[in-house]
């Protein structure tokens, strides 16, 4: 089994790649983690992870400049099977379109675009950035032994924009930061994460490790 972080310029690979690492032990396994910016190696992989920071476009913008990325992608979701997270801004770019700095198009797995995120508390300073538990809104295998609500385990998030869903059963998991932020999207084989599971700790690890054996 192989675990591939796709490397396009955007995120914390190293971060990334150590967390699923330890993930991967966690349950036993000593699959390989690779970074790379080789579309084979990504279409080929059991597991396939997109990491992303700063702005949606800027980040759209490097994914489609490794040429022959996004085919990968489709290859390893669609005529795979095989399990994709996105994490962060790699979460958002799941969606259909960003709305930041003009309109930017998504990978459209998830239906929904990315906006600026509105607290109904002006005292809430955006970006959204700390440590939030989660609240299920739907029951799913990467939510496993992890303790949700308010004495729930707590994740890392440092964001200004969120992704709205059309569908409200793709979202399973939201925040509260004045109201619900969306923080882990799923449709079919593809999930996403607005938080950064390889800085949450004991919830990024469990959530990791629920992804590693996930079976969609």
């Amino acid at each position: 089994m192989t675990i591939a972080i796709i490397d396009y310029g955007a995120g914390n690979l190293r971060s990334a790649a150590k967390a699923l690492e330890l993930a991967a032990a966690r349950n036993g396994s000593t699959a390989p983690v690779v970074v790379t910016a080789d579309p084979d190696v990504v279409a080929r992989a059991d597991h396939i992870v997109l990491p992303g920071d700063g702005a949606f476009a800027d980040c759209r913008t490097n994914l489609d400049s490794v040429d022959g990325m996004i085919e990968a992608i489709n290859e390893a979701i669609d005529a795979r099977g095989r399990p994709f997270l996105g994490i962060c801004v790699g979460m958002q770019l799941l969606a259909t379109r960003g709305i930041e700095y003009g309109v930017t198009k998504g990978l459209g797995r998830i239906q929904g675009e990315v906006r600026r995120i509105e607290p109904n508390d002006p005292r809430l300073k955006i970006p959204h950035m700390g440590w939030n538990t989660l609240n299920a809104s739907g029951s799913h295998p990467l939510l496993d032994g992890i303790a949700l609500g308010d004495d729930g385990w707590h994740a890392y998030f440092l964001h200004g924009y969120q992704l709205f869903a059309e569908q409200p059963g793709d979202v399973i998991a939201t925040a509260d930061y004045g109201g619900p932020v969306t923080a882990i999207v799923t449709t079919g084989n593809v999930a996403g994460t607005q938080f950064h599971p390889e800085k949450s700790q004991k919830l990024g690890l469990a959530l990791l490790a629920n992804f590693l054996k996930w079976k969609p």
